[in-house]
């Protein structure tokens, strides 16, 4: 904007005076060649009056003396065919005299005036005089450089302005845009945007700008809290859900029991209409489970931790899984004690998760390995499976919460709630760290959580034996 604003500035200023430059050049070009004309033709006439005079005093020498070449002027004394009455050196033919306005001869300007007619002539003489014009044209040379060079030196200097102007006008909008940029990087709109201290049009941009974002704020915080409660109602409604749901389970599992000693005798309805009432109370705890620790993540309600060894709690959730694991081959690889400082349920509940994801989309028989180690300043969880691998195009979408992919499991076991990965990433957020979905060595899915470490304890200090 800056530039556009000098080159437009400068352009003008370039159309102005070239325009001014030309009818100044052209006006003092013709006052110069007018001059020129008029000193020539006042010069003849004064020689016409000198020559006549000499002549009625007979002094013809001093005449002829007097048409000597000076300093780039000729004299010469012809009759009316221009032959010349005397021929002094370095005389120049300026052609037959003709009296009036001064003409163009070659290189000279020439002015022709009548004398007198001198004894022994038939006809009368004239005085002819010539001017050399490289003088004139040298000084026209220099009054067109000298136009052109304000011409370019008053352009030089209006782009120079034109700078400096729009660099003064712009540098409230450049605070202004380096505000908006701070703002756009942190997205953080309760940061006020630079006020100019002129009242103009900049300033109540400026002005609205900051009422946008004032507004915007607001906003942002009121939604705030209202997402904040309603996390806080979802993760205290999921907290009170559980107890009538406890008590739920237990008595149509007690209703089930009984049903079961009943044996040939019972009513086959009535066991049906249990088992499915069962059934769908246990997915409704798992729901209201999962509810409640996505409820608890988002509302930055964490449980009590401490320092655990992640390679325990990878082999304990491995443990409960391997019973309905469908003939999957579970492997697990862990060398040292891996400690890391967080909730040992949650954490126990991400590794459980990832386990129960890869045995539930891949064909029985299927191997899937959960590994724990260290790298660098961070623990690792990987689970790898050589099953058919993540759908294409999936990314960071089967994180997401309510999202549901079948697999060969499911038509055995409960479809899920859809919430088992979006657990994995919210306790791995909690807690620091981050997770990813990948492919493994074998093309199946593999999904890496990376999370710190725990601080190393202070060694005991040793103690002296005497």
């Amino acid at each position: 904007m800056r530039w556009r604003i000098a080159g437009i500035s400068a352009g003008l200023t370039l159309l102005i005076l070239l325009g001014f430059a030309l009818i100044v050049g052209r006006l003092a070009t013709d006052r110069l060649q007018s001059d020129f004309r008029d000193e020539v033709q006042t010069t003849a006439k004064e020689l016409a009056i000198e020559f006549t005079r000499n002549f009625q005093l007979g002094d013809i020498d001093k005449v002829m003396d007097r048409m000597v070449q000076q300093s780039g002027e000729v004299i010469r004394l012809v009759d009316g065919s221009g032959v010349p009455l005397g021929n002094p050196p370095g005389a120049v033919d300026l052609g037959p005299p003709v009296v009036g306005e001064p003409i163009r001869v070659g290189e000279h300007e020439v002015a022709s005036e009548f004398v007198v007619q001198p004894p022994g002539l038939d006809g009368p003489a004239y005085v002819q005089y010539a001017q050399d014009i490289d003088s004139l044209d040298a000084t026209i040379g220099r009054l067109w450089l000298l136009l052109a060079g304000g011409v370019l030196g008053g352009t030089a200097l209006a782009m120079l302005a034109g700078l400096a102007v729009a660099g003064r006008a712009m540098r409230p909008i450049a605070g202004l845009t380096a505000a908006a940029r701070e703002i756009a990087t942190t997205r953080d709109p309760s940061q006020r945007l630079p006020m100019p201290e002129t009242e103009d049009e900049v300033a109540e941009l400026a002005q609205t700008l900051d009422q946008m974002l004032r507004q915007l704020d607001a906003a942002r915080s009121e939604t705030e809290q209202m997402i904040q409660a309603q996390r806080e109602f979802v993760a205290d409604a999921s907290h009170e859900l559980r107890t009538p749901l406890t008590s739920i389970l237990a008595n149509l599992e007690l209703l089930e029991a009984g049903i079961q000693q009943q044996g040939a005798a019972a009513d086959p309805d009535q066991a049906q209409i249990v088992a499915g009432a069962l059934g769908s109370s246990r997915r409704m705890r798992r729901l209201v489970s999962d509810l409640l620790l996505l409820a608890r993540a988002d509302a930055g309600r964490s449980g009590p931790r401490r320092s655990c060894d992640l390679s325990l709690i990878a082999a304990a959730a491995l443990t409960e899984v391997r019973p309905v694991a469908n003939d999957h081959g579970l492997t697990l690889e862990a060398g040292d004690e891996v400690q890391v400082e967080g909730n040992p349920d949650d954490l126990h509940r991400l590794a459980l998760n990832l386990v129960e994801n890869a045995v539930r989309h891949t064909p029985a028989g299927t191997a899937v390995t959960l590994r724990v180690a260290r790298e660098g300043e961070q623990a690792v969880l990987e689970v790898v499976d050589d099953g058919p691998g993540l759908p294409p195009g999936s990314g960071d979408q089967i994180f997401a919460r309510f999202v549901r992919g079948g697999g060969p499991a499911d038509l055995v076991r409960d479809s899920g709630t859809g919430l088992g990965l979006a657990i994995v990433k919210a306790v791995a957020a909690s807690h620091g760290g981050e997770v990813e979905a990948g492919s493994g060595p074998s093309g199946g899915a593999r999904f890496t959580v990376r999370l710190p470490l725990a601080e190393a304890a202070p060694a005991d200090e040793p103690v002296a034996v005497g």
